[in-house]
């Protein structure tokens, strides 16, 4: 086994021997590390916890630790995960409840993103993907296949179906349907230009004079984004920062915030 001369494994963990075991990693008593498992550095890992074969686990992540619930009271409570999974950095998962079963279960070949927090008594389905800072409040069940955006907190005893989708920055109070594409509303809008961070910056009054007045063809008059487009290249002395903003959006592709 490869093991980094500053990690610390308890004499009671299990971890095979084909496991890579980076600096300053940390685990505990009662975890159980399967086959080819690879440690980066700084991951701290908990038991009652048992990891399947071919896991990833990235610098800062917390693996098995106590639930966050005030009503745990120590008891001998469990983590199971399966194979082929990537947990990156920062990723909490904790361990189950009594009250809950015992017991939080992530399967196979699921992508943890950064910042994700799998609470107590969670199911975790196969080939789930879980974006940057996906919060799952405690005993969310996550159909395989499902992809949960980044920045979706999820309210505890939520289902979410299997296949189904989840877009970045949806809270998720009820349960989602399988096969389902799920989304909060979006309606960001520009409100005009940044005429204090601009000032900031040195622009002239008439730098910011023109850009100004593209705004107004942009924003506040009745011509679509390519009317407007037309309308601006079509005046003379528009100067270089207008200029800029037409050919920004002339290379849009996922179109822009009006």
């Amino acid at each position: 086994m490869k093991v980094h001369p500053t990690a610390i494994i308890d004499s009671g963990a299990k971890v095979h021997s084909s496991c890579e075991i980076g600096p300053y990693c940390v685990i505990g008593s009662e975890v159980e590390l399967g086959e080819g498992c690879r440690l980066v550095s700084h991951v701290a890992i908990e038991g009652p916890t048992k990891i399947g074969a071919d896991n990833r686990f990235f610098p800062f992540c917390s693996i098995g630790m106590a639930p966050q619930d005030l009503t745990y009271a120590g008891e001998p409570t469990r983590l199971e995960i399966g194979d082929h999974n990537e947990i990156r950095e920062f990723v909490t998962i904790s361990r189950g409840t009594v009250k809950g079963g015992g017991l939080t279960r992530v399967g196979r070949h699921i992508l943890v993103m950064a910042y994700t927090h799998i609470a107590h008594d969670c199911v975790i389905g196969d080939h789930v993907i879980l974006a940057n800072a996906a919060t799952l409040g405690g005993h969310v069940t996550v159909g395989e296949w499902a992809q949960v955006g980044a920045l979706c907190p999820v309210h505890h005893f939520v289902r979410i179906g299997a296949h189904s989708f989840i877009g970045g920055g949806t809270t998720v109070t009820r349960d989602v349907l399988p096969f389902s594409k799920t989304s909060a509303s979006r309606d960001a809008r520009a409100y005009g230009m940044n005429v204090i961070g601009l000032e900031r910056r040195g622009f002239s009054q008439e730098r910011i004079r023109k850009i100004h007045h593209a705004y107004k063809v942009l924003l506040a008059s009745k011509l679509n984004t390519s009317q407007a487009l037309e309308r601006l290249k079509s005046e003379p002395e528009r100067g270089e920062d207008v200029e800029t903003l037409i050919k920004f959006i002339e290379q849009s592709e996922r179109g822009v915030i009006k």
